[in-house]
């Protein structure tokens, strides 16, 4: 009897993994779980930026910011020049915010805290409505003030 648990225990894995195996849409066994690595679309392209890459563009100006965060948060303080598109408002503020953003233009868009998935829902919704170069800043509001990065607060 002490060896029967083992033996169902051996065979039920070796049957998950068969399963796993023959599935169209296979489960990866190792990946990437990391915040960055998680900041991919459903095609799994990667969506985040570096913050090295994303201060190139603010600097040249060769892309636009978009606070994720909601207004409130976005007043107290926000990325020089960045736009506010609250994820949970979207729907409302979308053709307000985006209506003089080009479709080729660069949109790098963020939140704050590494578990803040607004700013990844934000990059995917734009991504769908036809923006072709759309990046996360992962944990960019807290990257930037930490990096002394230039800021603004109000509207």
């Amino acid at each position: 009897m002490i060896w029967q648990g083992p033996v169902i225990l051996l065979a039920a894995v070796i049957i998950s993994l068969l399963s796993n195996a023959i599935r169209p849409t296979s489960l990866p066994l190792v990946a990437d779980w990391s915040v960055q690595g998680r900041m991919t679309t459903e095609r799994d392209e990667p969506l985040s930026i570096a913050l090295s890459a994303a201060k190139n563009l603010f600097e040249k100006k060769a892309a636009v910011f978009i606070d994720a965060r909601d207004s409130i948060q976005y007043g107290e303080g926000h990325i020089q020049g960045a736009r506010n598109l609250p994820w949970h408002n979207v729907d409302d503020l979308f053709m307000s915010v985006m209506q003089d953003i080009s479709h080729d233009t660069p949109i790098i868009t963020y939140c704050d805290g590494e578990t803040c998935n607004l700013s990844h829902d934000l990059a995917l919704f734009l991504k769908d409505m036809g923006f072709a170069h759309v990046n996360v800043l992962v944990n960019g509001w807290t990257l930037w003030i930490e990096n002394g990065l230039p800021t603004q607060e109000g509207e």
